[in-house]
């Protein structure tokens, strides 16, 4: 039997004992309750409720979704974060549909959050967590539930010396935050305001603490490691009401889990503090588009693409994307730290002169573009609001004027998933004997779907202490060995206010995205998957998303968590629920 045969099983075997009913008096609870129906609670259990969060209770409400009005307003993800019915993915194909919640507590504190997890834990509610709603697998979506949504608990502070509660440890530079903070607002506080950097997302609209939780890869990975691997302390509510503040000397074993354990699952993060890093000299974007005129001349361009990349580009400098696709277009779209711009031009050289070398097989290879900038001024809205076509301001009457996004993640505001997948890549693809078959599976994965290479989300080839601290995340290891990610994924405009969709198209297109994973898994068979970024449909997913930190993560799960308050699809212990976490079946 193959070592991942005998990973896998050991695995279920361990996830089986951990996840075991702690009683018999546990086992008998074994749905949840909905509206209307036995045992939910009355009018005065949740004016109690009510109170007992300073009037912060209230029924989900919709906001308008029909008409041009409210389909630009869908097109904005500070407006869909600020609406408690809303998630920033209107659902996935065959999968999931966002639906509001019946119930929302609005918290403003950790104390509000315990008053509405005990208040779940007792009337056998389902519960939903939310602070700014990114899930692609709809985490933060349940009809029927109670929403705890954190949005309002935003807070940022810079630490010049931070010591963990309880600890001995050196003070170290560091941020804490707040559940609903999104990363802009901790970049801006960080890197504009104080002249650090903290290791976060690329989208500046996703949450700091649902990133963390699910490991936290962001376009400067390849050089700071991962979210997960920053995190110094947390205050956590479990399921029993308690408010925790855990670190590496105070309880932690739930610390770690909440470094890539998944969010949603052992309880509800209030407040994160992350270690900061020293700010680079520059932050930096890369374009470049290459046609090719052939299958064959593709395959070339993909060949001395990847060997460019494991000799000149594979190392702390350089993330983001590489995408291949059906139209033989090799389109890089890479974001660069510590290289001035020259520096930064010239690492493409090779490619561009490769082309050139062959007449009438590409075009396309005078579009280089490069920038470099300050790095203190990367998220500065001041600025960057004047970069063409880099970002979109806010643009709600009384908006924030420092709040933006960055244009190329406008279509994703309220998107409609038909398929997502993802696999990392393990670094030995790149020897020169292994890489003929990447490029054969790369380019044989193109002519179904666009593949895209993200390089800053393989921890391969970055600093050793990116990688240790890494190491100490519940990630799955192979994000440790792996060069990058490869994202295949096809999405449709927003089910948001409009008519039923023709599903023909989307399914015909989400086949090709699997076709498309399976030729590329022929170089990487049995590679582990993000998250934060999976098919909702993945296979074996413990493995794929832990690898052998599993069993680890449900004995820890049994411990906070015995009867399974928190669920969400996929996470650790759901396979003890139903699909739709109302109905214990094991």
């Amino acid at each position: 039997m193959e070592r991942r045969t005998l990973l896998a099983t050991g695995i279920a075997a361990a996830s089986a004992a951990a996840l075991r009913a702690p009683s018999a008096r546990a086992a008998r609870r074994l749905g949840r309750v909905r509206p209307g129906g036995p045992g939910w609670p009355s009018d005065a259990d949740w004016a109690s409720l009510a109170r007992a969060t300073g009037g912060r209770l209230s029924r989900v409400t919709l906001p308008a979704l029909e008409g041009p009005k409210a389909q630009a307003l869908l097109s904005n993800p500070f407006y869909i974060a600020d609406q408690p019915g809303l998630t920033e993915s209107s659902g996935w194909l065959d999968a999931w549909r966002s639906s509001p919640s019946a119930y929302v507590v609005a918290a403003s504190s950790a104390a509000d959050v315990a008053a509405a997890v005990r208040f779940a834990g007792a009337h056998n509610l389902r519960l939903v967590i939310k602070g700014r709603g990114h899930s692609y697998c709809g985490a933060s979506s349940a009809p029927d539930s109670l929403l705890v949504w954190t949005r309002a608990m935003d807070g940022v502070t810079v630490h010049d010396a931070f010591v963990p509660a309880g600890s001995s440890a050196a003070p170290v530079p560091a941020v804490s935050v707040g559940a609903g903070c999104m990363w802009l607002h901790a970049y801006q506080a960080v890197s504009v305001g104080a002249g650090r950097y903290v290791q976060g997302g690329g989208c500046t609209t996703v949450g700091v603490a649902g990133l963390v939780q699910g490991g936290g890869f962001g376009s400067l990975s390849k050089g700071f490691g991962s979210a997960a691997g920053s995190l110094l302390e947390a205050e956590i509510v479990t399921a029993d009401g308690k408010i925790r503040v855990v670190n590496h000397d105070k309880e932690p074993d739930l610390l770690w889990a909440l470094k890539g354990g998944g969010g949603g699952t052992f309880g509800v993060v209030t407040r994160l503090t992350l270690a900061t890093h020293d700010l680079p000299k520059t932050f930096g974007a890369v374009d470049l588009t290459i046609q090719a005129h052939s299958d064959e001349a593709y395959r070339g361009l993909i060949a001395r693409f990847v060997e460019l990349y494991a000799t000149s580009l594979f190392n702390p400098h350089w993330g983001e994307q590489v995408r291949a696709g059906p139209g033989n277009r090799l389109k890089v779209s890479m974001l660069f730290q510590g290289l001035e711009q020259a520096e930064a031009r010239a690492a493409w050289k090779p490619l561009i002169e490769f082309a050139d070398a062959h007449p009438g097989d590409y075009d396309g290879q005078d579009s280089l573009s490069a920038i470099a900038l300050p790095a203190k001024l990367f998220w500065d809205a001041s600025i960057m609001r004047h970069v063409p076509g880099a970002v979109v301001m806010d643009p709600r009457p009384g908006a924030s004027p420092t709040d933006f996004w960055w244009s190329g993640n406008t279509e994703e505001a309220a998107v409609f998933w038909h398929a997502y997948t993802s696999a990392w890549l393990p670094a030995s693809l790149l020897d020169p004997g292994n890489q003929a078959r990447l490029v054969d599976a790369w380019f044989a994965a193109s002519r179904h779907w666009p593949v895209a290479f993200h390089f800053n989300k393989g921890l391969a080839g970055a600093p050793d202490a990116a990688i240790a601290a890494a190491r100490d995340t519940a990630t799955n290891p192979d994000a440790l060995a792996a060069f990058a990610l490869a994202i295949i994924a096809d999405a449709g405009p927003t089910l948001y206010g409009g008519a039923a969709p023709d599903l023909v198209e989307p399914r015909a297109n989400a086949a090709r995205v699997q076709a498309a994973m399976t030729a590329l898994r022929a170089a990487a068979p049995g590679a582990g998957a993000y998250i934060n970024e999976c098919d909702y449909f993945q296979a074996d997913w413990q493995r794929a998303f832990w690898g052998p930190n599993y069993p680890r993560l449900a004995r820890i799960k049994r411990r906070y968590d015995p009867n399974g308050l928190f669920f969400v699809h996929h996470g650790v212990g759901s396979e003890a629920w139903s699909a739709d976490g109302f109905t214990r079946e094991a």
